[in-house]
């Protein structure tokens, strides 16, 4: 790279975008600095040469974020940065996504885009930076990237939308839309939002898609500044053994994928091409006669069975049998998973999953850290992919970028349903095992989090359902398919999955293999998605109407109450006294927030119930009528004082403590004695008044006294 410096900028949302090249970095392939307001990155794309025998694009992207972009220290013992957080590896997935689709099918070098932020203004989210950024390193990179490509986040206030807003305006409102494309077309969504209806979502795609232009510009002009001149990327030789499959084997494969089995399809072409090997590679030979390898076979018969498995799907015929807008096979079983708070059973086609629900309470809710502070989540959706579902033995390392991706969009997905804390003050988590996969395991994810959900009694605002639609398109022809298996996801053009409710949109994202889709098969596309979706609503409702009225039995009881926050220290006492002595009395789990709203858990709900009470009485102020469970504290000749709540007490004259003749006061009650007593006057001065002798039967005429045999003594005690 040159060692100029080179700087374009624009203002857009009213806020000045610049990218910088040639003073950082001058030996990467491509370099570029963003800045938007005062949020900062540095992102880097380099080349390498291609490895031998590869088979696929090796394009690398990865997205890390310094503590010190704001000016913080990282948290824990170890103060630096170590593995990508879950935000980062999200980031990472969305900056690949869209450049993916842009370069040659057959182009196979190494490509690495690296993105650091450096700076961060708080206010200005750095993930949509990032993927312009890339497209601009990789438009300065000698490659042969089909860029430029721009991105934006629309979000929504007030039904306005709103470009690139700040993270507050995302936080508080119901849109939270990424959308990146060139000029002509979009080629990457994801978004999530407060049940959209499919119209204002697809006007919000066309808001987005009228900025792009904008940042393409911008890329163009940097460009054109550098002076960077046109890859010479050279086609690779055609394929000897194409035209060799196509005669030999087009029709055994045609009808090979055409079976409803995943497993079925795969063993009749995996057949037609160990027929072929044998008989153009005799007694395990690897290079015939002409020194075609087998390599190259394998390549060209790959490139026959896309063919194939596309020109069935534009013909009108899927693989398996369905038609184009028909799902599969849907059952749903809820509470199938013994001890567990929650568990459902979700199967469509030959994809399942197993959910399992966990309730908890605000001590369980995950801390999460990152640039703009410390949060934490109450709401956790975690997806499995276990080897197994495809039939595959893979060593178990934990969950890798798909795992958490896909977890993350069912998530997002299902998290705008949830009741408020306020409502039901619980943390939820939910674990999807994916048991089975052929195609849109995520939206299978959607679909079983709600069952699960509604087995636990977890009082939802509307049932979600998420649906994958696919996309097969030779030049003006195209065909939507619904439901997608894994060989049309896989020899398709489009992965685009999108889920709600019946009102509208949760969650939406779309993959591309090519190089974008115009407003009319966006339209289309989210039409058959919203008709197959009511028709999951309804086979989940079918199986479980609405959330059971109460949770599971085996689930923590929590009990919420709001306090003056200035008697916060009341409850607590000194040196945690008071909290302490409440926990251990009723067996309890007791949280405070600094607003004053205590948390209260228990294993069963009487203990919640009588802690609840007790913080009530210790915080409210005394009521004339109000009866407390007080204990003894002092007796004198005259009556009892009696503690009705920490740092409170009001006195029982001798006179209000039995319905007859009290002689003296130590024959009713000891010090340390629990007693309920009721208020019956708070004077002027604030001092209370009590009487046991309101609460007792008005035919009870006991006389307490010297009289009163050892027996009579034991009984009462007890």
């Amino acid at each position: 790279m040159s060692g100029k410096k080179i700087v374009v900028e624009k203002e857009i949302a009213g806020r000045r975008l610049s990218l910088t090249t040639g003073q950082i970095a001058k030996q990467a392939s491509g370099a570029v600095l963003v800045q938007y307001g005062e949020t900062m990155l540095l992102v880097a794309a380099q080349t390498g040469p291609a490895r031998e025998g590869i088979d696929f694009f090796p394009l690398t992207v990865d997205y890390r974020e310094r503590y010190a972009a704001a000016g913080k220290f990282p948290g824990g013992f170890i103060k630096r940065e170590g593995r990508p957080s879950t935000h980062e590896i999200l980031t990472a997935r969305l900056t690949d996504r869209p450049l993916r689709p842009l370069f040659p099918k057959g182009f196979r070098d190494e490509v690495q885009v690296q993105t650091t932020v450096l700076a961060s203004d708080l206010e200005n989210p750095s993930d949509v930076l990032s993927i312009n950024g890339a497209s601009a390193a990789l438009c300065l990179a000698p490659v042969p990237f089909q860029g430029p490509i721009g991105a934006v986040r629309v979000g929504m206030e007030d039904d306005k939308f709103i470009l690139f807003p700040t993270q507050a305006q995302t936080d508080a409102g119901d849109l939270d839309l990424v959308v990146a494309g060139n000029r002509e077309s979009i080629l990457m969504i994801e978004g999530f939002g407060r049940q959209i209806p499919e119209d204002i979502m697809v006007d919000a795609l066309l808001f987005a898609h009228k900025a792009i232009a904008d940042l393409c510009s911008l890329q163009e002009e940097l460009a054109k500044k550098v002076g960077v001149k046109p890859f010479d990327y050279a086609e690779p030789e055609k394929n000897p053994f194409v035209s060799i499959v196509r005669e030999k084997a087009s029709d055994k494969l045609k009808s090979a994928r055409s079976n409803p089995s995943k497993s079925a399809r795969s063993e009749g072409a995996a057949a037609v091409r160990e027929e072929l090997v044998k008989e153009l590679f005799p007694e395990g030979a690897v290079v015939d006669s002409e020194g075609r390898t087998l390599s190259q076979f394998k390549e060209a018969f790959y490139q026959v069975d896309k063919e194939m498995c596309r020109e069935l799907t534009l013909s009108g015929k899927r693989l398996d049998g369905r038609s184009s807008s028909e799902l599969r096979d849907v059952s749903c079983e809820v509470g199938n998973v013994p001890r567990v708070h929650g568990s459902a059973l979700f199967t469509r086609g030959e994809t399942q999953s197993l959910a399992t629900l966990t309730l908890g309470t605000v001590r369980d809710q995950q801390r999460v850290e990152d640039l703009f502070g410390e949060h934490t989540k109450r709401f956790m959706l975690d997806y499995n992919f276990p080897s197994y579902s495809v039939g595959e033995c893979r060593p178990i390392r934990g969950p890798g970028r798909r795992e958490i991706g896909h977890g993350a969009l069912a998530e997002r997905s299902v998290q705008w349903v949830l009741p408020d804390e306020e409502t039901f003050p619980y943390t939820i988590r939910i674990i999807s095992d994916i048991t089975e996969s052929n195609g849109s395991s995520s939206m299978a994810s959607v679909c079983n989090a709600t069952l699960a959900l509604m087995d636990g009694g977890v009082p939802i605002r509307q049932p979600v359902a998420g649906i994958s639609i696919g996309l097969v398109k030779e030049g003006s022809k195209y065909v939507l398919l619904t439901d997608i298996i894994g060989d049309e996801d896989h020899f398709g053009d489009m992965d685009f999955k999108v889920a709600g409710t019946q009102k509208g949109i949760t969650g939406i994202q779309l993959d591309l293999k090519i190089d974008g889709i115009n407003e009319e098969i966006i339209r289309k596309t989210l039409e058959q998605a919203r008709k197959a979706r009511l028709e999951l609503l309804k086979s989940m409702l079918m199986e479980i109407r609405r959330p059971r009225k109460e949770i599971s039995e085996l689930a923590p009881r929590i009990e919420t109450v709001k306090i003056d926050p200035e008697k916060i220290g009341l409850v607590i006492g000194p040196g945690g006294k008071n909290i302490r002595q409440l926990q251990e009395d009723t067996g309890t789990q007791i949280d405070i927030s600094d607003d004053g709203t205590v948390t209260i858990a228990a294993s069963q709900g009487k203990g919640a119930e009588e802690a609840k009470a007790r913080i009530e009485a210790m915080t409210e102020e005394v009521r004339v009528g109000r009866v407390y469970n007080g204990t003894v504290i002092a007796i004198k000749d005259f009556g009892a004082f009696i503690e009705i709540a920490p740092g409170k007490d009001g006195l029982c004259h001798i006179s209000e403590l039995s319905g007859g003749f009290v002689k003296n006061v130590s024959d009713v009650c000891k010090i340390g004695d629990k007693m309920e007593v009721k208020v019956i006057a708070v004077d002027e001065q604030n001092r209370v008044k009590l009487s046991r002798k309101a609460l007792l039967p008005e035919d009870d005429a006991e006389v307490e006294g010297e009289e009163e045999t050892d027996e009579e003594d034991l009984s009462f005690d007890d």
